[in-house]
């Protein structure tokens, strides 16, 4: 006997939301790999006798151990199933925490934040199975509620770490043993309600562009995390700069060469993909401007400096940073609807000009926990937005094989902006700083704080400045594109790129997207979050966030 139509749309709908929700608790595991350790640095470094510089790699191991394994673990999983690399990332992250939360030795402690490094793969992996597997006409309210779970998981994370490290004698482990709960009990949802199958392609791993990839990013990124701590003049940073520019310059003629490109370098060409990419950017430093900044206001002792709200670890996180992460969860479904019905370019501009209205109040009227609060959920929601709305723009560009690399690709740069912003910010608190304070405390001044909101307010002014007019729907096509096909054909292939059309909530036909030489992988590192000192230790931090 065959069921009902109807019993078999409800059986769809019930698997599809099981599905999102396991991803959804799978992306948080990523949110939590970065963000768990922020507030407890200072306590690391005098557990483990360790000076600034050293316990800093905590973060940065993780950092760097991203931009290493994301893209070969992208490419694993175009070729051997979403699932299977996602179930494997988890494990390894399960692992990772376990060593964390059992280890008094910094060495070991970082070779378990390098294995939770590894979940910066989880993003990417997770909206490429729910392109897969969730139907058409859910999709993009599917991947608005995954991609919100970071910033959720953001926000939840830092309130269990700073609730776990209260007391008189905190013990970091139990914030490693949470993250060990959490990410066996996403592992748990995946492999229960995460179905097999999905889109496969062959190939193989093109190992040489990968390591040269994961080259330019690690020395970029490397460059960019320690910049404050080591001098931006320095032969260093310098160094690692001037690397990865021959690093990306040494890529892309690999990539062109290769049979199995990681990377279709057209991609880049591809005027929807690339002004995405440039909103990524914007979206990314702007998230981590709203995080540091507002973490570091309100902590700042008001009776030394004239300003602040003298708030603890914990206050500023459930009081000032978790209504943002909240409201974010609650507007990425709204941000899934704004694109079904009035398009992903819309709800971006959307989500720019939300993003300048809370950055203003921020800039201009952080007077109050009140006025803090409420831009905050402003800031929250334009964040939201865009997340919902750039992976549609993605989707809507690109055909299935290369979802994953194009979003991965997204994400590389709101992990750039992020890194940039957390070194923007951390500079301008240190530049300039109040005299006349006791030995031993720099507390910066309140117009430095102004100057950070306002370059956010610039930013996301550019981002709907980039969907209105970057993403404008264009008439016509771009000119087709000869690529040469190594070894498997013998005569190049014209391929023609479309215009940046804003297709709302469409899948690409074959003629919309940008056409493969060869499958991609998936490709994300994920950033790092602000650290924030309980107020009697206020000071203006050692490095950005990651480093």
């Amino acid at each position: 006997m065959s069921s009902s139509p109807a019993g078999q749309s409800g059986a769809a709908k019930q698997s599809s939301t099981a599905l999102v929700l396991a991803l959804g608790l799978a992306a948080m595991v990523v949110a939590m790999a970065q963000t768990q350790v922020v507030p407890i640095l200072t306590l690391l470094g005098t557990t483990m006798h360790t000076d600034a510089a050293g316990v800093s790699w905590v973060t940065t191991a993780t950092l760097l151990s991203a931009a290493v394994f994301t893209p070969l673990l992208g490419r694993v999983g175009d070729l051997y199933g979403k699932k299977h690399t996602l179930v494997a990332v988890l494990v390894v992250m399960v692992l990772g925490s376990l060593l964390a939360s059992t280890t008094t030795s910094l060495g070991l402690l970082l070779v378990g934040r390098v294995m939770q490094g590894s979940a910066t793969a989880i993003f990417p992996l997770a909206l490429s199975i729910v392109r897969d597997q969730v139907p058409h006409e859910k999709l993009h309210g599917a991947m608005a509620l995954v991609s919100s779970t970071l910033a959720f998981g953001s926000g939840l994370s830092l309130v269990v770490t700073g609730l776990l490290t209260q007391g008189g004698d905190p013990d970091y482990h139990s914030v490693f043993w949470f993250s060990t709960g959490v990410s066996l009990l996403a592992l748990v949802a995946v492999l229960l309600l995460v179905p097999d199958g999905g889109h496969r392609v062959g190939g193989r791993v093109d190992v040489p562009g990968t390591l040269v990839l994961a080259a330019f990013l690690v020395l970029l990124l490397l460059g960019i995390s320690q910049g404050h701590t080591w001098g931006w003049g320095s032969a260093k940073v310098i160094g690692c700069f001037a690397g990865a520019v021959l690093m990306a310059a040494v890529w892309v003629p690999v990539e062109l060469k290769v049979a199995a490109p990681l990377v279709d370098m057209r991609m880049f060409a591809h005027r929807q993909v690339a002004m995405t990419n440039l909103a990524g950017l914007f979206v990314g430093f702007a998230s981590f401007a709203q995080f540091i900044g507002i973490s570091y206001l309100v902590q700042m002792p008001e009776r030394l400096a004239g300003y602040g709200f003298t708030a603890s670890v914990l206050r500023a996180s459930v009081e000032y940073l978790l209504p943002g992460s909240l409201i974010a969860l609650v507007a990425a479904p709204v941000g899934g609807i704004l694109v079904r019905r009035i398009s992903a370019r819309t709800t971006l501009a959307i989500s720019g000009l939300l993003g300048a209205a809370g950055f203003a109040w921020l800039a201009f009227g952080h007077g109050s926990s009140a006025s803090v609060i409420c831009a905050g959920l402003f800031t929250g929601a334009a964040i939201a937005f865009g997340y919902a709305a750039m992976p549609a723009l993605i989707a809507a560009s690109v055909p299935v094989q290369q979802t994953g690399i194009a979003n991965g690709i997204n994400s590389i740069s709101r992990s750039l902006g992020s890194a940039i912003a957390s070194a923007v910010v951390t500079s301008l608190l240190a530049s300039r700083t109040i005299s006349g304070l006791p030995a031993g405390i720099e507390l910066p001044q309140e117009s430095q704080f102004t100057l950070s909101f306002a370059i956010a307010l610039a930013v996301m002014v550019l981002t709907a400045a980039v969907a209105v007019a970057g993403l404008t729907k264009e008439r016509g096509r771009s000119a087709p594109i000869a690529t040469s096909v190594p070894a498997a054909a013998s005569a190049p292939v014209a391929t023609s790129l479309p215009a940046a059309e804003d297709r709302g909530a469409a899948e690409p036909t074959d003629e919309d997207a940008v056409q493969p030489t060869a499958p991609a992988g998936e490709d994300a590192v994920q950033p790092t979050a602000p650290a924030g000192e309980e107020a009697v230790q206020a000071t203006v931090p050692a490095g950005p966030v990651g480093s």
